[in-house]
């Protein structure tokens, strides 16, 4: 069946909205709340009190993105390169969308007053370990979607239509899904799934695992009907595709803007990932809001990205990646800092009157600054990679692209644990984010905004 450029593109669009809920919906706004509410619940139970649970709640979920960002950042660059060299991606797309299907179902039994943590989280680090490296071999077939002039334009596109995937989804699962803790109904009033499903063990919330998988499933199916990998002659064995690597390897200190592009996204984009993922669960530890309230919060903050990615990729295209990556990530390492400042009674140290609604303004509008300032940076870094690759190095230079996403993967979350133990706050222990945000702007100043190609 011969497919279209034009329906190529769409089907890779869909992609990014039938895998965006893993982020929206698990990692920060429904689920990452929910396991803060589990978490401080079970630390609570064994004699801490709520500040020393929080900040246990906040360490042991940062922890499991620290283990799980180790593991990525070890199979991103060596899958990459033994699929360079067969020549197939599509495959391991399939492997890896199993995986996050089967991680986001499972979460179904995460339920209160479970004896351990650890099942709930091992199993949503499954599931995200597959939905990374999907993104990986998904991201390794853009360059021979369309023109370079078009890769701004087409990256920034495909965010914006995975952010309203994500929203879409936030929002039906908030109407008819999600249960407050407190009153057992949905943010209208409604009982979950029409009193399908049980307030009283939180099958309501429980049931986001569930959602996520059948969304992704429904959604995956135009991408696998629509794209296509390009013909590749032959293919290396297994054993001479990772002896590749070592090659690859050496071979980044010849391709120096590459070298320093992967050095500083390694810390920016360290720093925003650490940021999604603690972002619901700081609203939930710090701010003291319900999963509903983050879930509406999250939807604010998806909607910002949406059409910030759109806009941004017109940016990309016009003025190139580099300037629109560094605007982004000033914006955002500002607003850490107000984060920083900012509790359910003062701002910057200032006591403000009894039921201000300021600090719940100031969250939101945190909210909009980071989902439209990440999904902008995430958008043209997206192309600035691509602008260092070729078609048939994409799979093992964008394995490098996801191990400098994660090769530190696990220092944000280890040093938001480390601070957020040492201060006993969740709010001061995302101070590391601010540095992290600082050094990779630094770096950003030896990369080309043009990119470079690998030298053959």
């Amino acid at each position: 069946m011969t497919v279209s450029a034009k329906k190529r593109i769409w089907g890779w669009w869909f992609f990014d909205w039938a895998s965006q809920p893993y982020n929206t919906l698990l990692l920060t706004f429904i689920f990452g709340p929910y396991f803060a509410e589990l978490a401080r619940a079970h630390f609570g139970a064994q004699g801490l009190d709520a500040e020393a649970a929080s900040a246990a709640s906040q360490a042991y979920w940062s922890a499991t993105q620290t283990v799980t960002g180790i593991i990525i950042a070890i199979l991103a660059p060596l899958l990459g390169v033994i699929a360079d060299g067969r020549g197939r991606k599509m495959p391991w797309i399939w492997l890896f969308s199993a995986m996050y299907v089967t991680g986001a179902f499972v979460l179904w039994w995460a339920v209160p007053g479970m004896p351990t943590l650890f099942w709930a989280a091992f199993w949503f680090a499954f599931g995200f370990i597959g939905m990374e490296l999907a993104t990986n071999f998904t991201n390794a077939l853009m360059p021979s979607l369309a023109a370079e002039e078009e890769m701004g334009k087409v990256s920034g596109s495909g965010f914006a239509f995975g952010y309203l995937g994500g929203v879409l989804a936030l929002f039906i699962f908030l109407l008819f899904f999600a249960d407050d803790a407190k009153t057992g109904k949905t943010f209208v009033g409604l009982s979950p799934a029409f009193g399908l499903l049980d307030p009283a063990t939180r099958e309501g919330t429980r049931s986001v695992g569930p959602f996520t998988a059948i969304w992704y499933v429904v959604f995956m199916v135009p991408f696998f009907l629509w794209v296509r990998e390009p013909a590749v002659a032959g293919g290396k064995k297994i054993g001479a595709a990772i002896a590749g690597l070592g090659d690859a390897i050496r071979g980044l200190r010849h391709r120096r803007s590459l070298l320093f592009f992967l050095l500083a996204s390694m810390f920016y984009r360290d720093s925003l990932n650490a940021t999604y993922a603690l972002g619901g669960a700081f609203a939930s530890n710090v701010m003291g809001w319900t999963v509903i309230q983050s879930g509406v919060f999250g939807i604010v903050a998806a909607i910002a990205a949406t059409f910030a990615s759109w806009l941004g990729g017109k940016l990309d295209a016009s003025v190139g990646p580099k300037p629109v990556i560094v605007l982004a990530v000033v914006f955002l390492t500002l607003t850490i800092i107000v984060m920083m400042n900012l509790t359910p009674v003062s701002f910057f140290g200032r006591v403000l009157p009894d039921g201000s609604p300021l600090p719940n303004m100031i969250f939101y509008g945190c909210g909009v600054v980071i989902g439209a300032c990440g999904g902008i940076a995430q958008a043209a870094s997206r192309t600035l990679m691509v602008f260092h690759t070729s078609a048939h190095d994409a799979a093992g230079d964008f394995g490098f692209y996801g191990l400098s996403g994660k090769a530190t993967a696990f220092l944000a979350p280890g040093l938001i644990t480390l601070a957020t133990t040492m201060t006993g706050s969740a709010r001061l222990g995302i101070a590391p984010l601010v540095g992290l945000f600082l050094i990779g702007l630094i770096l950003m100043l030896w990369v080309s905004p043009k990119g470079e190609r690998p030298v053959k």
